[in-house]
């Protein structure tokens, strides 16, 4: 599933997108770089993301054809949980204005689809093929980081707690390098992880 939906500039917005039940939550990640607390929170380091990982879980790393990794996928008991960032104007808003996108795209998928409000405004809530997804985004400075947790119907509190969780403590190092707005900031793999994959590779591929 892509960040941004086939954009219909004619299109409405979503019906059903309703905010009246605000959340505020406490101030607290995703961070900036400049911002990240001194927590002692062990933290993978992804290059242009730093995820408080969950003991217990497994990782799965999600390669572009042409080489760059796309994305880093956390497997825990609950679902999959996935968090990317990306170039965002200084302005901000960038999640907001996705939304409806993304929800269109969800639709025309088969998706049924509500948005609900949550610790940092607008989630989007859709159920496909027994599945249920949740779509958080939070916008930073010069950053947007969206989280994403795919699970059964029946553990859709639990996925969504651990998904929290993980966007709480995240820190995101967004460097200085003018980039276009929605470009994905560059994943890194630790050198144990991407030596790892790259032995696989070469047993797997032709001898």
């Amino acid at each position: 599933m892509g960040l941004f939906g086939r954009r219909d500039r004619g299109a409405e917005e979503p019906e059903d997108l309703d905010f009246s039940d605000e959340y505020e939550g406490p101030e607290t990640g995703p961070y900036d770089e400049d911002e990240a607390p001194d927590d002692g929170l062990s933290r993978l380091d992804l290059g242009s993301l730093r995820l408080p990982v969950p003991d217990g879980t497994q990782l799965q790393v999600e390669m572009d054809p042409a080489g760059p990794v796309r994305a880093v996928h956390v497997g825990t008991p609950h679902g999959q949980l996935t968090v990317n960032a990306y170039a965002a104007p200084r302005s901000g808003g960038l999640w907001e204005e996705v939304c409806g996108e993304l929800a269109a795209q969800l639709r025309g998928d088969g998706a049924n689809v509500h948005s609900e409000a949550g610790e940092w405004g607008q989630e989007l809530v859709a159920a496909l093929d027994q599945v249920t997804l949740r779509f958080i985004g939070v916008d930073g400075p010069r950053w947007m980081v969206r989280g994403v947790v795919a699970g059964p119907p029946e553990l859709a509190k639990y996925s969504t707690a651990a998904l929290r969780d993980l966007l709480r403590g995240t820190v995101v190092v967004r460097g200085a390098a003018p980039m276009p707005v929605r470009t994905p900031l560059p994943i890194e793999l630790p050198e144990a992880i991407a030596e790892h994959i790259a032995q696989a590779q070469d047993e797997n591929g032709p001898s």
